[in-house]
C-alpha cells in the first residue's frame, strides 16, 4: 500500500477498503495497515482482488475522487467517479471536429508523429551508450527505419493508413528494445513483440503495468481539461474505450519504456518480481508492483522545461499541459496540435 502524489495504491490481496470516520482505513486479515485521510486524497486505485465498503464508494463520490479498478498486473478494469462537470462548449468543438475528417486526420498524423519521435529517440540514446558496436549499429538502422517512417506519415491519405504506419514503426522500436537491455539480464528480460491480455514475457508485463498507470494519468488529463475521453481521432470509438486518452497517450509511452530499462538495467526489477503462470501469461509479484509504482511517482516528480511553452513542468504534469493544448486546438484557438517531444 503507498500513498504518493495524493493517490493511494493498494496492491495487498483481499485488503479491506473503508471509511472510519474521515479516514480510509486499510485492513489486511482484519489488521489495520494504513489510515490516510480522506481530504488528503485525489484517488484510490486497487490492484486485483481488494475490497472497498459501500459506504467509502459513495463518500470518493461526494467527494469528487475517483476510484479505479485495475487487474493485478494492471490492466485497466473499471472507473467511478461522481458528476463530472466538463466544459459543454469544448466538448461541442470537440464532437464537431470529430466530425471532420480531415481535421481528425491531422490530429492522429500529429500523435503518431509524437511517438514515433519519441521513441526514436530512446534508440539513438541507447546506439549511442550501447558497449558493443554491433547493437549500436542495429539501434542506428531500427532509427533510421523510425526516421522513414516519420516521412511518410504527411502522405498517409487515411487514418488506416496511419495506423499501419504506427503499427509497422511499434514493431520495429519493441524488438530494438532488446539491444537496450543489459546484455546479462537479456535472457531473463527478452521481448519477443508486444503482448498483451496476458503479457508473454517479463518486459511486456513490466510495459503493460506502467501503461496502466500511464493511461489512468492521461484519462484524468482530459477530463480535467474539460474533454470527453471516450472520443478519439487516431484510436476508434468504441464503448467503453477512453479513445481520446489512448490518443494521449502515445506519445508518453516512450517516458514508460525508458523508466522500463532503467529499472532492468540497475537491477532494481529482477527475475525473481515475475510471476509466471500456466498458459504463459506473467505478471509483476507485488514486490514488483510497488517498485514500478514507487519510481513511476519518483519520475513524474522529475522536473523539466517544456519544449513548447519554455516552462518549467514536472513530468506528472505532461499529460494535463498537453491535455490543454489539444483543448485549444479542438477550440480553434492553435492551429495545429503539437505533441510533447522528449530529449
Amino acid at each position: 500500500m503507498l500513498t504518493l502524489l495524493n493517490t493511494l495504491y493498494v496492491t495487498t490481496p483481499l485488503s479491506y477498503l473503508h471509511l472510519d470516520n474521515d479516514t480510509v482505513r486499510v485492513e489486511v486479515q482484519r489488521e489495520t495497515r494504513l489510515r490516510v485521510p480522506i481530504h488528503h486524497l485525489a484517488a484510490v486505485v486497487t490492484f486485483g482482488n481488494v475490497l472497498v465498503s459501500p459506504a467509502l464508494v459513495h463518500r470518493l463520490a461526494d467527494e469528487g475522487k475517483s476510484l479505479v479498478l485495475l487487474s493485478e498486473n494492471g490492466r485497466f478494469k473499471a472507473r467511478m467517479e461522481g458528476p463530472v462537470s466538463g466544459n459543454i462548449l469544448l466538448r461541442q468543438a470537440q464532437y464537431a471536429q470529430a466530425g471532420d475528417s480531415a481535421f481528425a486526420l491531422r490530429l492522429a498524423r500529429a500523435f503518431v508523429a509524437g511517438k514515433i519521435k519519441n521513441t526514436r529517440q530512446v534508440l539513438l540514446r541507447g546506439a549511442r551508450e550501447a558497449k558493443d558496436t554491433d547493437d549500436g549499429a542495429a539501434l542506428l538502422r531500427r532509427g533510421e527505419d523510425l526516421a522513414a517512417a516519420l516521412r511518410s506519415l504527411p502522405a498517409a491519405a487515411d487514418l488506416d493508413t496511419v495506423r499501419g504506419i504506427e503499427g509497422e514503426a511499434a514493431r520495429q522500436y519493441f524488438a530494438g528494445l532488446n539491444l537496450i537491455v543489459r546484455r546479462e539480464a537479456r535472457s531473463i528480460f527478452v521481448m519477443a513483440g508486444r503482448t498483451r491480455r496476458p503479457p508473454r514475457d517479463r518486459m511486456n508485463a513490466l510495459l503493460s503495468f506502467l501503461y496502466a498507470m500511464l493511461m489512468n494519468d492521461c484519462r484524468s488529463a482530459v477530463e480535467t481539461a474539460g474533454l470527453d475521453p471516450q472520443l478519439g481521432f487516431l484510436h476508434a470509438v468504441r464503448p467503453g474505450r477512453a479513445a481520446l486518452a489512448l490518443d494521449l497517450m502515445e506519445e508518453f509511452r516512450s517516458l514508460a519504456d525508458r523508466l522500463a530499462l532503467t529499472l532492468i538495467n540497475r537491477g532494481q526489477v529482477r527475475e525473481c518480481d515475475f510471476t509466471l503462470h500456466e498458459g504463459g501469461a506473467v505478471t509483476l509479484s507485488e514486490d514488483g508492483r510497488k517498485t514500478a509504482i514507487v519510481s513511476w511517482q519518483e519520475k513524474k516528480r522529475e522536473e523539466l522545461v517544456h519544449p513548447l511553452l519554455r516552462q518549467p513542468a514536472s513530468f506528472g504534469l505532461l499529460p494535463l499541459l498537453q491535455a490543454r493544448l489539444l483543448a485549444r486546438t479542438l477550440r480553434g484557438d492553435m492551429e495545429s496540435y503539437l505533441p510533447f517531444l522528449a530529449r
